[in-house]
């Protein structure tokens, strides 16, 4: 199949490239800048200039693909809110491009909008109410292209997509610790983040776009839950300062805007995922991989 790719030369997205393509299908990637498109054409792939905003250029690109993955999304959390808007409006925009057909469409969510302590399963939902979190405007949006009939799945990223040139949370974590001296993690810091290595997290893109179950929830999860204490520890040990507890209320003062993902509490299970899209995790696990210099040489 040609898939067109959003985020093509992101984190996840150049992974999901590099996989589709080993996988046999031509991928159309979508790309911004003349270094991305120079970068997706030296992994193989067809270049579609563009970028999100530009609706019309986005659905013309989704319209000569056979199946669309997208995984961008805009990560300033200084204008989160706007941000997860414009997501959804994006949502649309390529759901006006497959309509009156049966092209898959596979949206990225993060499994963040479940936290709640419970180990959640692909049958659960976030909710969608008045103090839902903004990005359950992704959620929705994938439902109400699902409601028109369309086949569009979803797949929901955990806290950690982690691998070389991660520049997610691990590392914003890795900053704070630098910047304050300490590592720290919240009360008896057991609360649990789920994990998957960006090349195991893309095969289960290309799965979910082959495979192509309309309505469908995916979890791209390889471990379960790791306790937040237990990453402090790594990047404690490996930038030799203390692993210390702080308080709910100290909390905030040391983690910033971060103190919410820091409290994340949401422990995934993937077997809906496994058994539906034949996939099973073969990468490091999470302590395994930032327990590198890669991500502390940056």
């Amino acid at each position: 199949m040609r898939i067109f790719v959003t985020g093509a030369s992101g984190f996840v997205g150049s992974a999901v490239v590099e996989n589709l393509i080993a996988a046999g299908h031509e991928v159309l990637a979508l790309a911004r800048s003349d270094a991305s498109a120079a970068a997706l054409l030296a992994a193989g792939a067809l270049v579609h200039r563009g970028d999100l905003d530009d609706r019309q250029n986005l659905r013309a690109g989704a319209r000569e693909a056979d199946g669309i993955i997208h995984t961008a999304f805009n990560h300033d959390f200084s204008r989160y809110a706007q941000s997860c808007a414009e997501d959804a409006e994006v949502i649309a925009a390529l759901g006006d491009a497959i309509a009156g057909t049966q092209k898959p469409l596979v949206v990225t969510s993060g499994l963040g909008l479940l936290a709640g302590g419970m180990q959640v399963t692909e049958q659960d939902m976030p909710d969608f109410g008045p103090n839902a979190m903004p990005r359950v405007a992704t959620e929705r949006a994938v439902a109400e292209l699902v409601g028109q009939g369309l086949n569009v799945s979803l797949m929901r990223l955990p806290p950690s997509v982690h691998g070389k040139g991660d520049h997610g949370f691990v590392p914003i974590l890795i900053g704070i610790a630098r910047q304050t001296g300490i590592s720290a993690y919240i009360g008896d810091g057991n609360n649990a983040w789920p994990a998957v290595h960006r090349f195991d997290a893309a095969r289960a893109y290309v799965r979910a776009v082959e495979v192509a179950m309309p309505g469908s929830v995916y979890h791209a999860v390889a471990e379960t839950g790791i306790a937040f204490r237990e990453i402090a520890g790594v990047i404690g040990k490996r930038l030799g300062i203390p692993t210390v507890s702080k308080t709910a209320d100290a909390a905030t003062d040391h983690f910033g805007w971060f103190t919410h993902f820091a409290k994340l509490d949401c422990p995934a299970a993937s077997d809906i995922t496994r058994r539906q899209l034949d996939w099973s995790p073969t990468e490091a696990g999470l302590l395994a991989d930032i327990d590198q210099d890669c991500y502390f040489d940056q």
